[in-house]
């Protein structure tokens, strides 16, 4: 049996996927009504977190920061219901500290803990390609293996639980910078008369070119922002990039300036929007 705690945006096509891999799966929301629709396939839904935990060899959380998995945990007292040798695999991005918080948590209750955040977004993971960073205890890799291959197209172990929050930040760092200079390249080929599908037409396929510009530019230039990662997410990413920096004497001038993009997006009301509604700042 496996528990998922939040079954929001990613964490809804998750369970999906561990289900159509055959996994027993009961899930539980914070919201009750965003976790309704999985029982009319088959899922099964709690009523509370610490209903969803009962008997589960594994417990995944999948919510949107460190405080809601603190929520979930304590609060919920899913922590304290969980079984004797179940693993707690926590998938969220919730940045370093939270992630040591929550490994003092488990370490208190005698729970082993898995970090294993994910790259990706909605799409990938509703087609079960998402990239799960591992990290945690060498012996817990078989127990995890079934979970990991029905959500993800490769699992990467990075060592002793928190490097998998770690490297997130890192490819977040990159990530996020990659957005914003995305949209500011869009908003000056239109402010200087040019067409920016051209500019995207000219860097696809060649070195300068990736896969992400062509699906983030395409909805910047169509100004179409139905939401794969929310941008108060996106924005709450590039904080914890920033965190993980002064903690650790770094000095990233980039990394502070995305984040002061993102934060005047959410400001100017495109919170719930896809992150690529950031370009709206440049514009």
């Amino acid at each position: 049996m496996i528990a998922l705690l939040g079954t929001g945006t990613m964490g809804a096509p998750m369970a999906r996927k561990m289900h159509e891999a055959g996994l027993e799966v009961r899930a539980w929301n914070r919201s009750p009504e965003r976790a309704q629709p999985l029982a009319a396939e088959g899922i099964e839904v709690a009523g509370t977190a610490a209903e969803a935990v009962h008997g589960a060899e594994l417990v995944v959380t999948m919510l949107a920061d460190g405080e809601a998995v603190s929520g979930a945990l304590e609060d919920g007292a899913a922590i304290g219901a969980m079984a004797d040798g179940a693993l707690l695999v926590q998938a969220s991005t919730v940045g370093i500290a939270a992630t040591e918080a929550i490994a003092a948590l488990c370490g208190d209750h005698g729970i082993e803990l898995v970090d294993a955040p994910v790259l990706g977004t909605r799409e990938p993971a509703e087609q079960g390609e998402l990239v799960v960073l591992a990290s945690g205890p060498q012996d817990t890799r078989g127990r995890c293996e079934p979970l990991f291959d029905a959500i993800g197209s490769r699992t990467v172990w990075l060592g002793e639980a928190g490097a998998g929050t770690r490297m997130k930040l890192v490819l977040n760092s990159w990530l996020l910078a990659l957005t914003v200079a995305l949209g500011e390249s869009v908003a000056l080929a239109e402010g200087l008369d040019l067409d920016p599908a051209q500019f995207l037409e000219i860097i696809h396929g060649g070195p300068l070119g990736v896969p992400y510009a062509d699906l983030k530019g395409k909805a910047m230039i169509e100004r179409s922002y139905e939401p794969s990662f929310a941008l108060s997410l996106a924005a709450k990413d590039a904080g914890l990039v920033g965190e993980a920096a002064a903690r650790h004497d770094l000095e990233l001038a980039i990394g502070a300036a995305v984040e002061q993009r993102f934060r005047a997006a959410e400001r100017a009301g495109y919170g719930d929007d896809d992150m690529a509604a950031v370009a709206e700042v440049a514009r």
